[in-house]
């Protein structure tokens, strides 16, 4: 067990022997830190939490009451194997979160990038691949080994198929069941969701040029109406733009996927 002298634990928490406790760590009462957690620089877990498993927490990272994270996978096939989660900097994950490794058959990890919010009850599956800037409201559940790209925000109380990629930029409404993969800087909306358009108001925050937004508006109204298979017209779009927006729209659509796409209305 390491223990950095300056971090402050509460005498009521267990840290168990093999724990890496970094500088300037603070851990609350009746938390259980167990020995395979590292806990990078600044984190703050506070009361009754349970951090487990072979897990990583990265700097200035907040953990609230309740939440759950590095427990073993939800998955029938997990055999006891060793797997990860990695959980990058500054993020927080709210009350009652739920945090789970990876499996051997999704490569092993579940990892979270920097600078999240993670809303009270939400839930993060196995094998997952969260991005940046991502925000997943209260009791959202993201199922095993879904890819959710940066600055992404999941509405409450919706629900994310395994194996779904939802691209950078995106917004899904509240109360919206995802099956199928998101384009970038998409709108979804509806208890089985659709594309709904574009998320307008996440691109003019981020100070997205008019000339990109337009071309982002004609390459969905070309994906809805153009000539040819769905993937055709992304091909098409991809020769034919100078967005680089348009492009990693195109780019997302024609990698790699086990599922189909929402397409415009």
């Amino acid at each position: 067990m390491s223990i950095d002298p300056t971090a402050r634990i509460h005498p009521s928490a267990v840290i168990e022997d093999g724990a890496e406790i970094g500088a300037g760590v603070s851990v609350g009462a009746f938390t259980l830190i167990g020995p395979e957690v590292v806990l990078a620089t600044g984190v703050d877990v506070r009361s009754h939490v349970v951090v487990t498993g072979q897990t990583e927490i990265g700097d200035g990272t907040v953990i609230f009451p309740f939440a759950s994270i590095g427990e073993v996978p939800q998955d029938l096939k997990f055999g006891g194997e060793k797997t990860r989660l990695i959980v990058g900097a500054r993020n927080r994950i709210r009350e009652h979160v739920t945090m789970n490794t990876g499996t051997a058959q999704g490569g092993g990890e579940t990892v979270v990038g920097d600078d999240g919010l993670f809303m009270a009850g939400c839930h993060i599956a196995h094998d997952c691949r969260i991005g940046n800037r991502v925000i997943v409201v209260n009791q959202t559940a993201v199922a095993g080994h879904c890819q959710i790209e940066d600055d992404v925000i999941i509405g409450g109380l919706s629900g994310i198929h395994q194996w779904v990629r939802i691209g950078q930029g995106a917004i899904i409404g509240a109360l919206s069941m995802v099956t199928n993969d998101v384009v970038p800087y998409g709108l979804v909306t509806g208890p089985r969701a659709e594309l709904d358009g574009l998320n307008l108001v996440g691109l003019k925050r981020r100070g997205v040029d008019r000339a990109d937004i337009q071309a982002l508006r004609v390459a969905l109204l070309t994906l809805k109406q153009g000539e040819g298979t769905f993937l055709e017209r992304a091909r098409r779009l991809g020769d034919e733009t100078d967005s680089d927006y348009v492009r990693r729209m195109v780019d997302f659509i024609t990698g790699a996927s086990d599922r189909s796409f929402l397409v415009p209305k």
